[in-house]
């Protein structure tokens, strides 16, 4: 019940999907969720199947549904309250699988956020520190590459971003050591001149590299909340309109 006065109350709700490493109480994950909180959203978050104590194995297709069904739960009980997703690393390969899903069956949600996002998930294991000794090697591609992608592991970002109507904020740090920056800079040059964002708002911020912020801490950011109150301000301006 308390769940259910709560999104019902006249709160935006953002849908954190996080990344790979860990559960959905990681120390900086909570940190973000205590920025978001202090400025006025709800926060609701999840284990994927086979994360944390979610029971299952893990999946792309599962972890797809698996985000529907929340947002569907939190929908049902939200209102006219705008819902936003915001998406994290491997998170960002669930969330835009999800928000095309919903484009097309044209229940969008209000906003799209992505911090430290990778083009495809093919392209970000060749570029992930772990790969880098290995990358140079002949046979590389087929070795390592080829038997994640025909196990039909895609997170295909760059795909998705071109069947995706909301607006997207994208947020990378220069000093990203697990997806490179210029990753999502090259996602944010695919999704900027698709037809599906002309009447949406596409922007990039980047942090630079002299502030530290890595792969997962953003949330320190003195200028998120400012970033945050522009870009969703414009959003829900769009969606009124």
């Amino acid at each position: 019940m308390w769940y259910e006065d709560a999104l019902a109350s006249s709160h935006p709700i953002i849908l954190y999907l996080h990344g790979n490493a860990g559960t959905r109480g990681g120390d900086h994950r909570v940190e973000l969720y205590k920025v978001l909180s202090s400025l006025g959203y709800h926060v609701v978050t999840f284990d994927y199947r086979g994360w944390g104590d979610s029971v299952g194995t893990p999946s792309e297709r599962g972890m797809t549904y698996d985000a529907l069904h929340v947002f569907d739960w939190i929908k049902a009980r939200s209102g006219d309250n705008p819902v936003y997703i915001w998406g994290h690393s491997l998170g960002t390969g669930v969330a835009t699988n999800l928000v095309r899903r919903l484009c097309e069956r044209e229940t969008p949600p209000d906003a799209l956020i992505l911090e430290s996002p990778f083009t495809n998930i093919r392209e970000e294991a060749k570029s992930h520190p772990f790969s880098a000794i290995y990358r140079y090697f002949p046979g590389f591609d087929w070795f390592f590459l080829d038997p994640i992608t025909s196990s039909g592991i895609k997170f295909a970002n760059d795909e998705n971003v071109k069947h995706i109507s909301c607006s997207l904020l994208i947020l990378h740090a220069e000093d990203d050591p697990v997806v490179p920056f210029q990753l999502g800079r090259k996602l944010y040059n695919i999704a900027a001149p698709s037809r599906s964002f002309r009447d949406f708002k596409v922007q990039f911020i980047p942090f630079h590299s002299d502030l530290g912020y890595r792969h997962k801490y953003i949330y320190k950011s003195p200028e998120l909340p400012r970033i945050l109150r522009e870009f969703l301000g414009r959003a829900e301006r769009e969606r009124q309109h």
